[in-house]
């Protein structure tokens, strides 16, 4: 982040600069009000009352245009700091989401909101005025020092109470957001399993619990409220009592002869102006806080090395090699030293039992996951080698559950990148998805909705599988490619399988239908993330037979969203 402040130090410079004046300008008519008092009212002089009128009129016109670029200058920094993180910020996101991690992916693009409103919005801007105070408290002394006593005794009394407000709410509100976070992923989930939940009289359970847990939200907002509000009205009369304070005590030196009515109006309009910072301060203080927790998390994401500049390799041929791979998340080996080796062309079926590691093998081999220990290689350079990027173009990956973007059929399978129509068809027709995609509603154009909504499960694979094949990648790794298709799309996809082997694509297909593996020449049997069996399919097959009896080879399917 300290390359980014750099860039951004003209934008606060310049903010500081106005700001000062800005300041000094809103003195205008405390200043006014002390000439009316002790000079226009004692000399009766209309003259003097043109001039100083007239010097408060240009004074608050240079005030006001000061403020005005103020306020675009600012609106500008927030822009800048959206231009200079965003993209970095969400390519870092979205590479830390694909990891396996122990929390939650990290909400960085919001952090990055959070600075931009706090730099273009009220918060920066009182933090910017809050010099003003002290400017005030010091004019008031001047004015007389027993009443800058009043303003000072005051002015700290009215941050004590702001502050002890914040914190008193602080705590009961973020209880509440975090039980009403709750609250809104139980509402998600509801509405993602509508038809599970109204079909089998789920619904009374599940509006009990959110009943309960909107219960708990609404008693900590409540108590939050309570608690601050009574702060709150605290600081509004100890903020009218000061005022009355400030009358009392000036006229009291007024008619001592210690001081002019006119020091007693100045003097109390200088307070009102000194507290008003403290109190912009207060009302925008949580937008400061969150701000401030914004910049130590990106802070810490920028901290984290981007990884090294990595040199072009050539396009590879195909050629897998596995090298005594193993790969661990929250401290479980998942896999265990699998090794293994494809030539360029080669077909292998993935198989084994529910969480057996399959699918996390995938991720290793498409370079998504580096391996904890071991090396994935493809024409003998280690995959991690490769930069992600340029590597995604020599590989198509489907993966067990299939996530479409919001746009149109053309653009999923083009992978959100420029449209190539020729391209594009040729991958739908190599997935045999073709004539199913020219008989939706606007063919290749029929958008998707939100999650390819609009498609069914077994035409959202399908188009996933067009997309995987994009481009005419040299390695296709398929995780369960026909578990939503139907008896035409799993037609379609054994020939995509046996054009794929004519084009000597190299293939990686996780499978238990006997159906799709006909034509793989090797196989590779998981259990418990270790390499059972490997080698030729006809040789696994018939030692898998011999050890189950003679019984037919069906192995279950992973269940979506197993930890395999």
């Amino acid at each position: 982040m300290d390359k980014f402040l750099r860039q951004w130090r003209s934008y606060f410079i310049y903010g500081g600069f106005f700001s000062f004046f800005v300041s000094i300008l809103q003195l205008t008519f405390a200043v006014y009000m002390l000439l009316i008092f002790d000079r226009v009212l004692t000399s009766y002089s209309v003259h003097t009352l043109v001039v100083i009128t007239i010097m408060a009129a240009v004074a608050l016109c240079v005030m006001v245009m000061l403020d005005v670029v103020r306020n675009r200058l600012l609106v500008r920094l927030g822009i800048q700091m959206e231009e200079d993180m965003a993209s970095t910020v969400f390519e870092r996101t979205v590479k830390e989401s694909s990891q396996i991690r122990q929390g939650p992916p990290t909400a960085a693009m919001r952090d990055v909101a959070a600075l931009r409103n706090f730099a273009s919005g009220s918060a920066i801007i009182a933090f910017f005025d809050f010099p003003l105070t002290p400017i005030c408290i010091i004019l008031i002394f001047i004015l007389h020092p027993f009443l800058g006593y009043i303003a000072l005794v005051g002015g700290i009394l009215c941050f004590s109470l702001g502050i002890l407000a914040d914190r008193v709410s602080r705590r009961a509100l973020d209880q509440a957001n975090e039980v009403n976070s709750g609250s809104q992923h139980l509402i998600s989930q509801s509405l993602r399993n509508a038809e599970a939940v109204t079909s089998m009289g789920m619904l009374q359970g599940v509006q009990n619990l959110w009943e309960k847990k909107n219960t708990v939200v609404m008693n900590l907002q409540s108590m939050a409220s309570q608690k601050a509000g009574i702060l709150q009205a605290s600081i509004k009369g100890l903020r009218l009592f000061l005022q009355v304070a400030i009358y009392g005590t000036g006229a009291y030196l007024a008619v001592q002869g210690q001081a002019s009515p006119g020091i007693m109006i100045a003097a109390a309009i200088t307070m009102g102006k000194a507290l008003a910072p403290i109190d912009a301060g207060i009302a925008t203080l949580r937008h400061s806080i969150e701000a401030l927790a914004a910049y130590k998390r990106l802070n810490t994401l920028f901290s984290t090395p981007a990884g090294p500049e990595r040199l072009d390799l050539p396009a590879p041929s195909g050629a897998i090699k596995c090298e005594s791979v193993s790969f661990a998340a929250h401290n479980q080996l998942l896999i265990k030293g699998v090794t293994f080796q494809l030539d360029a062309g080669e077909s292998m079926g993935l198989v084994g039992p529910s969480a057996a590691g399959k699918s996390t093998l995938c991720r290793l081999l498409t370079g998504i996951w580096p391996a904890t220990a071991g090396h994935v290689r493809l024409d003998g350079a280690d995959i991690q080698s490769w930069d992600q990027q340029k590597l995604g173009g020599h590989l198509g990956y489907l993966p067990q559950d299939v996530e479409l973007f919001s746009g149109s059929v053309a653009a999923n399978i083009a992978r959100m990148g420029e449209l190539d129509s020729e391209k594009i068809i040729e991958a739908a027709k190599l997935a045999g998805a073709h004539d199913m995609i020219l008989k939706l509603p606007k063919g290749y154009d029929t958008e998707v909705g939100a999650g390819g909504a609009v498609l069914s499960a077994g035409q959202r694979q399908r188009v996933g599988l067009a997309r995987a094949l994009y481009g005419m990648p040299r390695i296709v790794i398929l995780d369960e490619p026909s578990s939503n298709m139907d008896e035409e799309g799993e037609k379609a996809l054994i020939h995509c399988l046996a054009r794929l082997k004519e084009m000597k694509i190299t293939v990686i297909i996780v499978s238990h239908k006997p159906s799709t593996l006909a034509n793989v020449e090797k196989i590779l049997v998981l259990k418990e993330g270790q390499v059972a069996m490997f080698g030729p399919r006809q040789q696994v097959f018939g030692a898998l037979m011999a050890s189950e009896g003679a019984k037919p080879v069906a192995r279950p399917a992973a269940v979506k969203g197993s930890p395999a």
